[in-house]
């Protein structure tokens, strides 16, 4: 290991660099293998040594170049409800992260009932099965998208299939690259995991056939109009949308002895119902501050906030623990996310009204330019054949 490490130095003084910590200098050394191994693959596509295969329906993906969440998810949902409303039947396929079927694969929701559960299916398929599912969008999940893709082609007939944070999942050829982009760090600190948040080095961004800027309030819009000055090389003749996260409640739950019902979900409340009452949140997602920050935009009382690591599967000692801190804090509503909530239904109603916190992906002034984009890009698909 200090051989490693003075030869990481030596590099970094040629470069002009300052000297490493030696930990620095091992997730350095790490970085510059998982970069070696990246780019390897990559170029096997790229050469044709590693297959691409190909479905007969057209295919858009929807990814990032960084781990942590840029707001895939509800972008999914948005262009899934776009393309079915264009005319095209359409599926959408997740890998299903730390669900029991990401292995195996299978249907989570064929666009009339759901058929998995959040912890077979995983949080983020299961929360999109549910709000698909009056446009009658199937959802289907599996580590293999190809064949994933198969099982959608013969048990739906799609159009389109929309993949949900794919971009690094070259075996599957695609029609429309979006890669989304934090719109306040777009790369992070410029490096690869696992000294940085990059899943592939810059240059990875050549593939992208559009950018969608995330997280830009409308306020700042018309400064944030093009890509960081340090990507215009990479990306200039590629369209870029901007798009921010708008909040709305997805559902009410009252409290255990409630007069009413508190088995059955509200839909009707405004963001105005949480408005100077004593809250008390908790989440399990990539970026638990932002949860709390919307909170607070919301003129919560945030009375305390409980976060925990991101897909985190609650246990009653969790629920608990949550319960008796809300209690202690003198709060009158618990608020969670709707990622969140697919992990606690079981436990639901609690002793406390819970609040679910949902967020939609909102264009703003950029929304009619995306829409007439998607909607051009697969009128001139269907002028090409597609794989057999």
């Amino acid at each position: 290991m200090h051989k490693i490490q003075k030869k990481i130095e030596t590099i970094m003084k040629d470069e002009g660099r300052p000297r490493l910590s030696p930990l620095s200098a091992v997730l350095y050394a790490l970085s510059l293998l998982y970069s070696m191994v990246v780019r390897l693959r990559a170029a096997g596509y790229r050469t044709g040594l590693l297959k691409t295969k190909q479905l007969p329906c057209r295919i858009i993906s929807i990814g990032n170049i960084t781990v942590g969440g840029t707001g895939k998810t509800p972008l999914t949902v948005l262009v899934a409800e776009l393309v079915q409303r264009l005319g095209y039947k359409t599926a959408v396929i997740s890998r299903g992260y730390r669900g029991k079927a990401e292995k195996s694969g299978g249907i989570v929701g064929d666009g009339r009932s759901i058929l998995m559960d959040a912890e077979t299916a995983g949080d983020e398929p299961y929360m999109m099965a549910q709000r698909l599912k009056e446009l009658e969008v199937p959802i289907l999940v599996g580590r293999n998208r190809y064949e994933i893709g198969r099982l959608a082609v013969r048990e739906f007939q799609p159009d389109v299939i929309i993949l949900d944070d794919a971009f690094q999942h070259l075996q599957l050829a695609r029609d429309i690259n979006l890669v989304l982009l934090d719109g306040k760090s777009p790369l992070g600190n410029f490096h690869l995991l696992p000294r940085g948040i990059l899943r592939e080095p810059q240059s990875a961004l050549k593939r992208a056939n559009a950018f969608i800027l995330t997280r830009v309030k409308q306020a700042d819009a018309d400064a944030i109009s093009h890509l960081p000055a340090n990507l215009e090389k990479i990306a200039c003749d590629r369209p870029v949308f901007r798009t921010s996260h708008t909040p709305y409640i997805v559902d009410v739950f009252e409290s255990h002895g409630s007069d009413r019902n508190a088995g059955t979900p509200s839909h009707s409340h405004g963001l105005e119902l949480l408005q100077d009452l004593k809250v008390f949140a908790f989440s399990g997602i990539a970026k638990n501050k932002d949860f709390q920050q919307t909170l607070e935009d919301l003129r919560c009382n945030v009375e305390d906030f409980m976060e925990f690591p991101d897909h985190h599967r609650y246990t009653d000692e969790d629920i608990q623990s949550i319960v008796t801190a809300a209690f202690n804090t003198g709060s009158e509503f618990l608020a969670t996310t709707e990622k969140d909530y697919v992990r606690i239904t079981q436990w639901v109603p609690l002793p406390l009204k819970l609040a679910v916190i949902g967020v939609r992906t909102s264009f703003g002034r950029d929304s009619d330019g995306f829409h007439e984009y998607i909607k051009e890009r697969l009128a001139r698909l269907e002028e090409q054949p597609q794989a057999p």
